[in-house]
């Protein structure tokens, strides 16, 4: 065994942060030589590693090791290694600790890693060693993103030869270790037009730069690796894509590779340009991303950009005989659950309220001294005794006000009458074997819970007031239901682009185009709610998780 570390006084960094600089990173390239091809079978016969940074050779590993099975003719003929050459050499099991120290927390490379990694991991699962998952770097993808015009195919052997680099391999683990460094090197180069800086940007190269359109790369080449929003944009200047991201860089270059949205190769056809805007953390980041799509109404985004089709329903109390409604816009009285996304979800919550509460179905406007004509009929649903019929004067008044009491009492955040209601109703259809329509009641008891806890979360929101909310080092100020700035011990305030679409009243529902915002604060502020530190003028109702009146909808359904 023969071992070369010039870098052993020096204590090697460890590697903590994916975005590491490509100059800062330690190198660790393998090559082996076997016994065959199948890891489970065949053996090590070889292993030579060089150790690199910078650019700069830091020492090199390398060691026969005895297989402990003969080594095939062809493979001796190809390598020149032989039965008598490693008997003498150490087995695997006792190569291991030293391979491992010398590699320590360094980027593994090789030329078709999977390979020699295979064989590794194969080594120590014998010797019931724990399993190796460190970073690889696999140059042979690389070469296929980066020079594959360049040359009639990938092996290591050619591209050594074509691209004329200092050493070449002669099927010697060592030597061919050598020749994989000096490629590395000349892909990390090429790659650094495609504004590959970083240890993440090397590692998804290989899925990355496959991409059609992988020339855009360097578009992203300007973006940090902190929260923030990105901006598509193309011709004109037109955004046509936002979004969020924790790491901005990262996000950014994924749709080049693992993206595979249907909507995401048109996009990047028409992009342009890349912009973006850092902020203090991911909550903050969320927030403006919903401000600048209600904004600007990005036509390849979807969610935040359907606000004008957010609907409530309604409870008009001010009226004598008070019904069900889905309506656009919130009125100035009555009692409102939402905004709710879609007319789908309102429909269900008032079929769902209907389905336990005989609130009258017809849609007459019905006045305090209005009296019903001695011809009038009774509707269908009074007749099949599911619902009041006031129009035709057969309702009587105090029942009336009683189910309406019942309904105000279920959308102020306390449906536990309607849920029984609703759970016997499922378990006397299933017990009949109606199965689809106790799926049915089971569909709007889960809107309807979906729904007033959506509610409640806008409500608690608005009630807190002004607030200053601590998670750790950072401090959002909320105001109106709305985000006013955030705060880091780096900076004293963030300066958010832009101002919210809308704020919520104290009292009165949401706006519709407020309802992402709102909903995304509150949702934060009701999972985190034990950790956080919080000082208001208003009342603090975080979570409304803990509320008794409503029941987990896995026991609801």
């Amino acid at each position: 065994m023969r071992v070369r570390d010039v870098s052993s006084i020096e204590q090697q960094r460890s590697f903590d942060e994916l975005g590491t600089p490509l100059n800062d990173v330690t190198f660790c390239v393998l090559d082996l030589e076997t016994t065959g091809g199948n890891r489970n079978d065949d053996m090590i016969t070889e292993v030579g590693v060089v150790k690199v940074r910078g650019g700069e050779c830091l020492g090199t590993f390398q060691t026969l090791v005895n297989p402990g099975r003969a080594i095939p003719p062809q493979i001796s003929i190809l390598t020149g290694l032989t039965d008598a050459l490693v008997a003498p050499a150490p087995r695997i099991e006792a190569v291991l600790p030293s391979l491992l120290s010398f590699l320590g927390d360094s980027v593994l490379v090789a030329h078709n890693a999977g390979f020699d990694v295979g064989f590794v991991r194969a080594a120590l699962a014998r010797a019931e060693r724990p399993a190796w998952n460190g970073t690889i770097v696999d140059t042979v993808h690389l070469a296929r993103r980066l020079v594959r015009d360049e040359v009639p195919n990938c092996k290591l052997s050619t591209l050594a030869s074509r691209l004329r680099l200092d050493h070449q391999p002669s099927h010697r683990a060592l030597d061919d270790a050598l020749a994989t460094t000096d490629l590395l090197h000349l892909l990390i180069e090429r790659a650094s037009g495609l504004g590959v800086l970083g240890l993440d940007d090397l590692v998804a190269l290989g899925k990355i730069g496959g991409h059609p359109m992988a020339p855009k790369l360097k578009l992203t080449a300007g973006l940090p690796r902190t929260p923030g929003v990105y901006m598509f944009r193309g011709h004109g200047d037109a955004v046509l894509y936002v979004g969020k991201a924790t790491n901005l860089r990262q996000r950014v270059r994924s749709y080049f590779g693992s993206d595979d949205r249907r909507k995401i190769g048109p996009m990047l056809r028409e992009t342009t340009s890349v912009t973006h805007v850092e902020l203090p953390d991911p909550l903050t980041a969320e927030i403006v991303e919903t401000r600048y799509i209600g904004q600007l109404l990005p036509r390849y985004n979807r969610r935040g950009t359907r606000a004008s089709k957010y609907c409530y329903v309604r409870l008009d109390t001010e009226t004598a005989w008070p019904r069900l409604s889905i309506v656009k816009n919130p009125g100035k009285s009555g009692e409102h659950i939402g905004p709710l996304p879609s007319r789908t979800m309102a429909t269900l919550v008032v079929d769902a309220l209907q389905t336990a509460l005989p609130l009258r179905r017809c849609t007459q406007r019905l006045g305090r001294n209005y009296v019903a004509p001695s011809d009038a009929p009774v509707c269908s649903a009074a007749q099949l005794g599911v619902a009041h019929c006031p129009c035709s004067g057969t309702a009587d008044a105090d029942d009336y006000a009683a189910a309406v009491a019942l309904a105000t009492q279920a959308i102020a955040g306390d449906p536990s009458f309607v849920v029984g209601r609703l759970r016997d109703r499922m378990a006397k259809l299933a017990g009949q074997q109606r199965f689809e329509e106790a799926a049915m009641i089971r569909d709007r008891l889960s809107a309807l819970l979906g729904a007033i806890r959506r509610t409640l979360l806008f409500d608690a929101l608005a009630t807190a007031g002004r607030a200053e909310v601590t998670d750790g080092v950072t401090t959002w100020i909320i105001a109106a239901g709305a985000l006013v700035d955030t705060r880091t011990p780096t900076t004293l305030t963030s300066a958010l682009p832009l101002g919210p679409l809308a704020n919520i009243e104290p009292g009165r529902p949401s706006p519709r185009e407020h309802a992402d915002e709102a909903l995304c604060l509150a949702k934060f502020f009701d999972k985190h709610s034990h950790r956080l530190s919080v000082t208001c003028d208003g009342a603090w109702s975080f979570p409304i998780a803990s509320s008794e009146h409503i029941p987990p909808l896995e026991r609801a359904a």
